[in-house]
């Protein structure tokens, strides 16, 4: 009923050890490096917050209510969004009326300890532990947000650290997503379950399930058609996804990953919104951060959703698929304004 690309034993484990370990994306790269990488990969974002709410508090101004009027229509120019922009700057005027701001340098690091405070509480990696073996991610997202892509990272990622994975090529809507992920695959020697264009969903998945329950695998990556969240026969779909997996185990999926692709701003906080009313989302992974000055939308997603922000991308190579970090986030978004290294 199931075919691969190729017929390939899965890779065996690099680690002896498989005790319970949040997945990471991790290289043996300086930290120094990584901090680099994701400075860069925040650029456009970054020129709004570093170069234009940055400029705003170190100016020879002090702080004044045109200064946080400015203040505010940078952060939702950057899709911070209403409610999260609100909070930031009744914080700063708060403080500025009990003079707890000695100057813009105090007033800026107050507010960058706000934003990191409002992402802090998705700050929580994925773990994958031993008691649910295969442990099943299920990806969700809409055509162009870079979920195939954000798979095969992923799986690339967890093979790297010891993990045998396969992958179910569940979007067989689109006849390039399997291509894809048999790429992957055939490149990582990665088993890759796929069927026919246009074959059921669930049926497929199904099949890759059973396949990594026999071989004793320890992750399953399924995929599954890139669809418009307005689409209230699809989301259907998806819930029939999700049925037929507890057929095999009652626990999963373990994680249902939506992909949300950063550039389209408030519309992102939109799909996760009405995704997670429908099938119930465990995680995020929000890609597409360095081609985009909307990257502000995290803070709004964090705010309105508190979902774990299991990953985020900034940029197309393996190491650019991060586990989200608030500090690391904030900071980058902020360094030409303190460090112009």
């Amino acid at each position: 009923m199931f075919n691969f690309l190729k017929r390939n034993k899965p890779i065996e484990p690099t680690t002896p050890d498989k005790s319970i370990e949040p997945t990471t994306l991790d290289t043996p790269t300086e930290k120094k490096g990584i901090f680099k990488r994701l400075k860069q990969g925040l650029t456009k974002t970054r020129s709004v917050f570093a170069s234009g709410i940055g400029i705003l508090f170190l100016g020879e101004k002090m702080l004044d209510t045109d200064i946080l009027e400015l203040i505010e229509t940078q952060l939702l120019t950057a899709d911070v969004g209403v409610e999260a922009t609100q909070q930031l700057i009744q914080s700063l005027t708060q403080k500025l009326a009990r003079k707890e701001l000695a100057d813009p340098t105090a007033a800026l690091r107050s507010l960058q300890q706000d934003m990191k405070d409002i992402l802090r509480p998705c700050q929580i990696p994925m773990t994958i532990t031993e008691t649910q073996k295969p442990f099943v991610i299920l990806v969700v997202g809409i055509n162009g947000s870079g979920k195939t892509t954000t798979i095969g990272k992923l799986a690339k990622s967890l093979q790297t650290n010891g993990k045998t994975v396969i992958l179910a090529a569940g979007d067989t809507f689109r006849a390039a997503a399997i291509e894809q992920l048999q790429v992957w695959g055939e490149r990582n020697q990665i088993p890759v379950i796929a069927q026919q264009p246009g074959s059921d969903t669930a049926a497929v998945i199904y099949d890759a399930l059973d396949s990594a329950k026999a071989r004793g695998v320890d992750v399953l990556i399924a995929d599954t058609a890139g669809r418009l969240h307005t689409q209230t026969n699809l989301i259907e779909e998806l819930k029939k996804v999700k049925r037929v997996i507890t057929k095999l185990d009652p626990s999963a999926p373990h994680e249902t990953l939506l992909v949300l692709d950063a550039s389209v701003g408030q519309n992102a906080l939109n799909q996760a919104q009405q995704f997670h009313q429908a099938i119930g989302l465990t995680g995020l992974a929000i890609t597409k951060l360095d081609g985009t000055a909307k990257g502000g939308i995290i803070f709004a997603i964090a705010k309105q959703m508190k979902l774990p922000i299991r990953y985020i991308g900034v940029g197309e190579g393996i190491d650019d698929l991060r586990p989200f970090n608030a500090d690391e986030f904030v900071e980058a978004l902020f360094e030409t304004a303190e460090n112009n290294d």
